[in-house]
């Protein structure tokens, strides 16, 4: 796909799940596309972004707060942007604003794709070490679920079957996909104060496979509260407990 407005020229392609943004021309004040452009990736559920400055010409000052905005949306929305492939006559224009400071910049776009690869493996390993590090509950307690982007959307009276300090299994609701973002609010008994925690779902039940536990979903909290999740510990570890002594 190709992009051109004012000076600026963008081609877009797809090397496995990175959208790279080849970039050419001036990057200025007339090169908002930029930002359009990350957006509608974003939009389309891409959110491993790689912008390759190779042919770009020139960058001024606003040109360098198009790219900081284009970044910080990719940001929001918990997703990575990486350069590639600096002009040596702009590398000036990273080192006088401070973006490599904050943007990992390769030399080749090789080395910035196999680093998006690396990050997975890093996030993969680190995961299943938290996994491991926190025990899970089997329970049954009510929750209340809520699309973090459009409250209207929403499951009520819904049951946490699975929960652990990183997230939790729920059951009877089938509104919600891979990757959305979800409020839950629910409580530890015997605690009355209601918890409110954001999570992404990271699985949903099959039919086929698993029909006594569909529909539902697995969700992975993110960045709880210290006080939430200290909550969340002590409650697992409190009823897990209490199920060993009554084995005994």
């Amino acid at each position: 796909m190709f992009y051109q407005k004012a000076n600026m020229e963008i081609r877009v392609r797809q090397e496995n799940n990175v959208i790279v943004l080849e970039l050419g021309g001036a990057i200025d004040v007339n090169s908002a596309t930029l930002i359009e452009v990350v957006g509608q990736c974003l939009r389309d559920g891409y959110s491993e972004i790689l912008c390759n400055f190779e042919d770009v010409e020139s960058i001024d000052y606003m040109g360098v707060s198009v790219i900081v905005i284009a970044y910080k949306e990719v940001i929001n929305h918990e997703g990575r942007m990486k350069f590639a492939s600096i002009p040596a006559h702009l590398k000036s224009i990273f080192a006088i604003s401070g973006l490599d400071r904050v943007i990992e910049i390769y030399a080749t776009e090789e080395l910035a794709l196999a680093s998006f690869l690396e990050d997975k493996n890093i996030e993969n390993i680190k995961k299943l070490k938290l996994r491991r590090r926190f025990k899970r509950l089997p329970i049954d307690i009510k929750v209340e679920l809520k699309d973090r982007y459009d409250r209207a959307a929403a499951c009520l009276n819904l049951d946490i079957l699975d929960l652990s300090a990183i997230g939790a299994y729920i059951y009877g609701c089938s509104n919600f996909r891979l990757g959305d973002t979800v409020i839950l609010k629910f409580k530890l008994p015997p605690d009355p104060q209601e918890l409110e925690v954001e999570a992404k779902v990271v699985w949903l039940s099959d039919k086929q496979v698993q029909p006594h536990s569909h529909p539902g979903m697995g969700v992975e909290f993110c960045n709880p509260s210290k006080d939430n999740q200290g909550r969340i510990i002590k409650f697992v570890e409190r009823n897990l407990s209490l199920m060993s002594s009554d084995e005994e």
